[in-house]
């Protein structure tokens, strides 16, 4: 059953843009961000840039990873490395913007690992 031309549900419907919104601000992906003028602008260092990479790493494990690799000979999952690998570039990446933007932090701008 087709209603109002939406697709059934997993069925692809074609024509249909879809848009991205955060819903804390109210900002919508194509929009500039709209912040209250009573705001002061948040100066993010390099340094909170690389401290977020680290909190994602730690977050699944690569320490314990690479000390499994290390005492066992066993190579770490090919995901796992995969994921670090990106977010080190990610961390490069967002590190390199002028200024980094104050949501630094959202995962729009990190990998996301799906296995873990």
């Amino acid at each position: 059953m087709n209603i109002g031309g939406a697709g059934m549900a997993g069925a692809p419907v074609q024509g249909t843009k879809v848009r991205f919104a955060v819903i804390e601000e109210s900002r919508e992906w194509t929009e500039p961000g709209r912040r209250s003028p009573h705001v002061v602008p948040v100066t993010v260092l390099v340094e909170d840039v690389e401290a977020e990479a680290r909190r994602r790493l730690r977050a699944i494990k690569l320490d314990e990873w690479r000390t499994r690799e290390f005492i066992t000979g066993n190579p770490m999952p090919a995901d796992v490395r995969h994921f670090a690998l990106q977010v080190e570039f990610a961390a490069q990446a967002i590190s390199r913007l002028s200024p980094i933007p104050e949501d630094f932090d959202s995962d729009v701008y990190w990998p996301r690992l799906w296995g873990l």
